[in-house]
């Protein structure tokens, strides 16, 4: 049995946890609900109520490639994952993605952390070569080459803040939310580097190949997060 979609189908790549959870306001607002739950069900695709639309669940880090190669017509994903995304490529556009929207949802920031015994201030005044450990090393690299400090990045994946605390690393370049995780391991904020918030991408083929479906939700995801930024305001 193939499990290849018809051609008029239109696949959306999300990942489990916050944006899949916050994502959910702005699919009901295109008339898209999922009819599973993904913390419950073991299947990886999901069905939606529209037939023509499904849910593809992947790793956040892997969005931005199922979208580029086709294995979805678009998807979402933070800020973070698109920029290490395109420093591989040389550029969104050289990877095939069109990036229409900002969603505004799964907010939080980049930023740098050390133990809160280590004098970062006076480590970069005086010109020490920091071991950085991060997720992130094309953010981490343009951030620390534009302050002129030198740097060795340690790639990681996961537990970042066991860095420091085994001597690993001086600092580490991670995600911050609340900073409570931080806290919880001895550790502190010393530096924000940019804010995030998740995206939607989309396939440049498909959206040549599908252009009235994925326009019709991409237009009815920009009119919500309007209006949400429009309630916002003071």
């Amino acid at each position: 049995m193939s499990h290849t979609p018809p051609a008029a189908t239109i696949t959306l790549a999300l990942s489990k946890g916050r944006i899949f959870d916050e994502i959910m306001p702005l699919l009901a607002a295109a008339g898209i609900e999922v009819l599973e739950d993904p913390e419950k069900s073991r299947k990886l695709i999901l069905p939606t109520n529209r037939p023509e639309v499904r849910v593809v669940l992947v790793r956040a880090s892997d969005v931005p490639t199922y979208v580029q190669y086709g294995g979805a017509d678009m998807g979402v994903c933070g800020k973070d994952t698109l920029i290490e995304h395109s420093a591989e490529w040389g550029g969104a556009a050289r990877s095939g993605l069109y990036l229409p929207l900002d969603l505004q949802i799964a907010k939080c920031r980049v930023s740098v952390a050390v133990r809160t015994d280590f004098d970062y201030a006076q480590a970069v005044k005086k010109g020490s070569r920091l071991k950085v450990a991060t997720k992130y090393t094309a953010i981490a690299r343009e951030f620390f080459a534009s302050k002129g400090v030198h740097v060795d990045l340690i790639k990681l994946y996961g537990s970042m803040e066991l860095a420091p605390l085994t001597g690993m690393a001086d600092a580490i370049v991670d995600l911050v939310s609340t900073g409570n995780t931080l806290k919880a391991n001895h550790l502190m904020e010393v530096e924000r580097i940019m804010d995030i918030s998740s995206h939607l991408v989309v396939n440049q083929a498909a959206l040549k190949l599908k252009m009235a479906p994925l326009r019709r939700i991409i237009d009815a995801f920009a009119a919500t997060v309007a209006a949400n930024t429009s309630a916002a305001l003071p």
